[in-house]
Order: C-alpha cells, then sequence, then structure tokens
C-alpha cells in the first residue's frame, strides 16, 4: 500500500487502486500511438499489481508501529510468482507485460540470491516464448510496456503526492515514443503535462483512499481492522493541454 502522512493522520491507497488510476491514465492516450491489443493493455495496466498478497491482510508496520509504504518491505520471491500466476489466466499479453513489469523492478537484485536469478531467467525465457506466440516483436512489445511503465509512474506521482510546489515541474519518465515528459501543478491545481501525450484536451482521473487517524498500532491485525473501519474518501485530478 501507499501510505502518505497527512493533517488527518494516515492517507492509504492500496497497490491495486493505484493500478485502476495508472489504466485511467493510459485510456486517454492519443488514439494514433495506442497499442493494437489496446483494451488487453488497459486490462493489463489496471491488473498489474493483482497479487500482491502483502495488500491482503498483511499490509506491513515499521519498526515504530505505523503503516509501512510499500517501498519499506522487502522483496518477495513468493509474491512476484503470485503475481505472474495471477496474470497467468488472463491471457499472455498481460503475462507479457506483467512479466516486463516484473524484470523492470527486479533486475537490479541479479547476482543476489540464486532463486531470485532463477526467476528472473524465468521471466526472460517466458517473454520471448509469448512473443512468439503472440507474432509481435521485441521491438512492439517493449512499446507496450513502455506506455504501462510510464502511466504507472505517473500514477505513483500522483498518488504519493510528489509534485512540487510553485509550479515546477518533475520529470515523468521516457515515454514509449522515446521522448522526455514532464509534469507539473498549477496553482489553480489543474495538472499539466508536457509534451501532451493524451487524445483527449482535458480531463479528470480518480482515486479512492482511506484515512486513519491512529498514527501507531500494536500489531498488523490492529492495522487491519482499522482499515476496514477507516472512512474512505474519493481524490480527483483535473488534467488540461
Amino acid at each position: 500500500m501507499i501510505v502518505n502522512l497527512v493533517q488527518e493522520g494516515w492517507e492509504i491507497i492500496y497497490q491495486q487502486a493505484h493500478a485502476l488510476l495508472a489504466a485511467q491514465i493510459a485510456f486517454a492516450w492519443r488514439e494514433a500511438d495506442r497499442p493494437t491489443r489496446w483494451v488487453d493493455t488497459l486490462a493489463a495496466i489496471a491488473q498489474h499489481d493483482d497479487g500482491q498478497r502483502y495488500w491482503a491482510g498483511k499490509h506491513g508496520l515499521t519498526t515504530a508501529g505505523a503503516p509501512a509504504n510499500f517501498t519499506m518491505l522487502p522483496f518477495s520471491l513468493d509474491q512476484a510468482h503470485q503475481v505472474m500466476e495471477e496474470a497467468r489466466f488472463q491471457g499472455q499479453w498481460r503475462s507479457l507485460l506483467t512479466s516486463m513489469h516484473l524484470s523492470f523492478l527486479y533486475e537490479e537484485l541479479r547476482g543476489k540470491d540464486r532463486s531470485t536469478d532463477n526467476f528472473l531467467d524465468e521471466q526472460i525465457q517466458s517473454q520471448a516464448n509469448w512473443r512468439k506466440f503472440l507474432k509481435i516483436t521485441k521491438k512492439e512489445a517493449q512499446k507496450a510496456y513502455d506506455l504501462m511503465q510510464w502511466c504507472d509512474r505517473l500514477s505513483l506521482i500522483l498518488c504519493r503526492r510528489e509534485l512540487p510546489e510553485a509550479e515546477r515541474a518533475l520529470e515523468i519518465s521516457i515515454g514509449p515514443d522515446g521522448s522526455r515528459y514532464d509534469v507539473w501543478q498549477l496553482n489553480s491545481g489543474v495538472i499539466q503535462v508536457a509534451p501532451w501525450p493524451f487524445e483527449f484536451h482535458n480531463f479528470s482521473v480518480s482515486i479512492e483512499a482511506s484515512y486513519l487517524a491512529q498514527l501507531q498500532f500494536a500489531s498488523e491485525e490492529e492495522l487491519t481492522a482499522a482499515l476496514r473501519q477507516a472512512p474512505i474518501h474519493t481524490k480527483h485530478w483535473e488534467l488540461s493541454k
């Protein structure tokens, strides 16, 4: 889960909700540059974090008893396998993009553990097999994944409240066209992206977040119970050219 310290206490956004926000962003992408398997790509983006077992009853606490942001949790090979297992049931396109995402996230761990190395090797081989079955080139697959990663990154920027103050720009990432994209928020609250990559001149996206007034928890069970009772509010962002 994504954890932000706010005036009310803790703002909690689940990984699956963040993925849905990424899909909303992707849905607005300019039509001329969308992957051919467009609906499948949107589904893969929306569900690329499904299988995150930590978010289903084991949320994680810091040593001080605060809710742990997902970046504080160690890599779990079991969880990575579960993410791929859930992708498998929807088809090879989702499996391909999900596998590429795991490679993107965890390839830096190569050489630290044999089991992890084996998992990473399996992803490379499986990606080649899926590309062959789907009759697409490595370049075509990479372009589709780059869109997924770009939308995932912008979603994280919004969810983690990373937009700088005073209308300063922040790099999102390199997009599927090889261009660098920046994002900033006007004093009015409107968000702008340059160069503008979307089909629409303006659109809105939203996400549900839970709020905890209690700052410290004695156990995972106490945190889980509090989250189930926590008030939920919808956060909205307006993007405009």
